[in-house]
């Protein structure tokens, strides 16, 4: 199984994380191409930089050439004020749109200075990025986590998540670095994220509300049930772009799991104090279990249609399954067949119609959900309902939560996570007299329990030369039956 992990002992930033990823192996191409999507004017330069002896990747975002905020240029020492990267997203309320002036200090004429505008709404950021030619489950990622951002600044300010604006200026900068992440982590392809207590540093920042302890109020809601501690330097260490990214990821949080590393990223920070180096590090690799390594059997053939989770394109790594719903081959258990963790989403629904259930399960599995079940149960008081399950990769979970939430009338989703055990899958292509059909192969070690064609090439196939379904599907299955 591909895991990685975030060693977070300098806290993170949203700058730090996208270069971490291009350290890490992401290519440069992958950010530039998500960035240029968004049709700013905004655009990512990448830099070898030192910290503290330690050879690194700098990520700097640039609107129309000219360089935004530095990510982590927001600690303040005692005595000394400087610009809190919350103006990275700055959020203020509004009871009506008018421009605003930056409330953070600079230096007259410093490269920090921007023409100010309007700011941006939710409702703006979510149309900016679904309108942009991202991936689909690049666009739902960014969206839930820019979600999650507006209604954390919501809870701060009490007031409703739509009256939050965030500068314009800043608004750009968490929108690339955001949406690059997103874009990074889709490319990545990996199966579970890890993540180390998170170092948020100590001191005082000087917000446009006035003067807070770290983590600044903001940043300290983001980081709701994550572990975290305070060392090392008198500085801010977590910014709220930084915060966001990391409840996105849906991590499990402790010491670093047993795996083979197969690449090393280190994210640069803005400042480089002495001593203490500045960054943060990724490691990107296959899980390990009991001392021996998980691997991966490549598929043969890929499923047209098929939908694969957030962090499974199918493209840049070799040994990833092309099913989305293969899983990882466990070497060390002598079984010839898959073990893998699934989660799983629950909610019973009494008031909804069922064209709009029908489209919550199409949603769904857009979204990369591996099933929808629609089940009838008789609910309290004798009312008949309809359970709605959803199985997924734990990647996609959150993602799918905020779906259920958003579309149907439940107050709750109950979730828990599966372990399941699959037959080893292949696809083979036969040719019949209506053309190619693919077979779907189950198999437990040598022996193949299960032979189905691929219903959609079936399908296809009988639409095309008009004869009957079950025609196409005898000839396919005659077709693999035929000794060579």
């Amino acid at each position: 199984m591909r895991i990685a992990y975030l060693d977070c002992f300098a806290g993170i930033a949203g700058d730090m994380f996208l270069a971490a990823l291009l350290d890490a192996g992401v290519p440069a191409q992958v950010f530039h191409d998500a960035v240029a999507a968004l049709d700013l004017g905004a655009s990512v330069k990448f830099e070898r930089v030192d910290r503290s002896g330690i050879a690194c990747t700098k990520a700097h975002v640039l609107d129309h050439g000219r360089r935004l905020h530095e990510a982590d240029e927001h600690a303040v020492a005692p005595g000394h004020e400087h610009p809190h990267e919350h103006s990275h997203a700055d959020a203020h309320t509004h009871k009506h749109p008018h421009a605003h002036k930056h409330e953070h200090p600079h230096e007259p004429g410093s490269q920090n200075e921007h023409p100010h505008v309007h700011g941006r709404s939710l409702t703006a950021i979510r149309s900016l990025i679904q309108a942009a030619a991202l991936d689909e489950k690049v666009k739902s990622l960014a969206i839930n986590a820019f979600e999650t951002l507006g209604h954390s600044e919501a809870r701060i300010h009490n007031v409703d998540v739509e009256q939050i604006h965030f500068h314009e200026v800043g608004a750009t900068d968490a929108i690339v670095d955001i949406v690059a992440v997103c874009a990074g982590l889709h490319h990545l392809q990996v199966d579970a994220w890890y993540c180390s207590p998170v170092n948020v540093g100590s001191g005082m920042v000087q917000c446009a509300h006035g003067t807070f302890p770290v983590p600044a109020p903001a940043t300290a809601d983001l980081l709701r049930s994550i572990p975290t501690y305070a060392a090392h330097v008198e500085k801010e260490l977590v910014t709220p772009t930084g915060a966001t990214l990391l409840r996105a990821l849906q991590a499990t949080f402790g010491a670093q799991p047993a795996m083979r590393v197969s690449g090393i990223g280190y994210g640069a920070g803005t400042r480089n104090p002495k001593g203490f180096p500045n960054v943060l590090r990724l490691f990107v690799g296959e899980a390990t279990e009991d001392g021996s390594e998980i691997t991966r059997e490549p598929a043969k053939g890929k499923a047209a249609g098929t939908l694969e989770s957030l962090h499974g394109n199918g493209e840049s790594h070799s040994k990833r399954p092309t099913d989305p719903h293969a899983s990882p081959h466990v070497a060390n258990h002598g079984h010839a067949h898959t073990s893998a963790t699934v989660a799983v989403l629950e909610t019973a629904l009494d008031d909804l119609s069922p064209q709009v259930l029908a489209y919550v399960a199409e949603q769904a599995l857009a979204q990369g959900a591996l099933d929808v079940m629609l089940t009838p149960v008789v609910m309290k008081k004798g009312r008949p309902g309809t359970l709605l399950t959803i199985l997924c990769n734990p990647a996609d979970r959150h993602a799918l939560e905020h779906l259920l939430l958003r579309e149907t009338s439940t107050l709750g989703v109950r979730m828990r996570e599966d372990r399941r055990s699959c037959l080893e899958r292949k696809h083979v292509s036969v040719e019949t007299p209506y053309g190619p059909v693919r077979i779907k192969v189950g198999s437990l070690g040598e022996r193949e329990l299960n032979v189905a064609p691929e219903f959609e090439d079936c399908r296809a196939a009988a639409l095309q030369h008009r004869v009957a379904l079950k025609q196409v599907q005898q000839a396919a299955l005659a077709a693999y039956l035929r000794p060579e």
